[in-house]
């Protein structure tokens, strides 16, 4: 499990001595590039912990970190320099990546706050398989869905055309898309009561946003395999 890691914590650069956080990527006294970062991903951004953040902040910042760290400005520099801006680039992608993604951002936060979240994203930025059961007010379309799911493949392998099960699947793809859109709208919801409130609607906030998170995972899983299915 992540946890929140004080990024004020002192270190000394390893080239003029001069002590500096975890969070930097480059020491504030001579600017030479540090090991990758032991804090969170927010604090490599210099960014406080929040589900709603500046992302034009966060843009700026990615762009200006990555042209400090970019191959040509070590060329000349000892190995370990080299190694440095390698991992740091990796670190930055990362966290990057996760942070600018409203959904990866939140499941980060929450993991980091100490809350057991699904699977979430696989590496490839797609939603990470799950085994959950079908939402219980979805049970029905779900059971139908898989049945016409089902139907397609078998057609598909005896060289069938099935035009009418083509045009249901499209159907429920839609519908299913506009569903994980309702999840996505309902989740910046909890962001602004999640990041307002008290502890006890903070903490009711967070069950919403897990259960929220479940329920798209499982959805974006099915539309997946719709358009799998279809070959779109």
């Amino acid at each position: 499990m992540l946890k929140v890691i004080d990024s004020a914590v002192p270190v000394s650069c390893w080239s003029c001595s001069v002590a500096h956080n975890t969070s930097t990527l480059f020491c504030p006294h001579c600017s030479k590039i540090q090991p990758p970062a032991t804090g969170d991903y927010f604090s490599v951004f210099s960014l406080e912990p929040k589900l709603n953040i500046d992302t034009a902040v966060l843009e700026h910042e990615f762009h200006r970190l990555s042209r400090r760290l970019h191959p040509d400005r070590y060329a000349r520099a000892t190995d370990s320099e080299r190694q440095f801006a390698l991992a740091d680039t990796a670190l930055l992608n990362d966290a990057y990546r996760t942070l600018k993604d409203p959904l990866r951002r939140t499941e980060y936060l929450l993991k980091l706050m100490g809350t057991e979240v699904g699977e979430g994203l696989s590496a490839d930025g797609k939603p990470a398989k799950d085994s959950s059961r079908a939402p219980a007010d979805l049970l029905e379309e779900v059971f139908e869905l898989n049945m016409q799911l089902e139907e397609m493949r078998d057609a598909r392998k005896a060289g069938e055309e099935s035009p009418d099960i083509e045009k249901d699947l499209s159907r429920a793809k839609i519908k299913f898309e506009t569903l994980v859109e309702a999840v996505d709208s309902e989740l910046r919801e909890q962001w602004s009561d999640w990041e307002a409130g008290d502890p006890s609607h903070k903490k009711i906030a967070q069950k919403h946003m897990v259960a929220l998170l479940d329920r798209r995972r499982y959805l974006s899983n099915l539309v997946r395999e719709v358009n799998d299915t279809l070959g779109a």
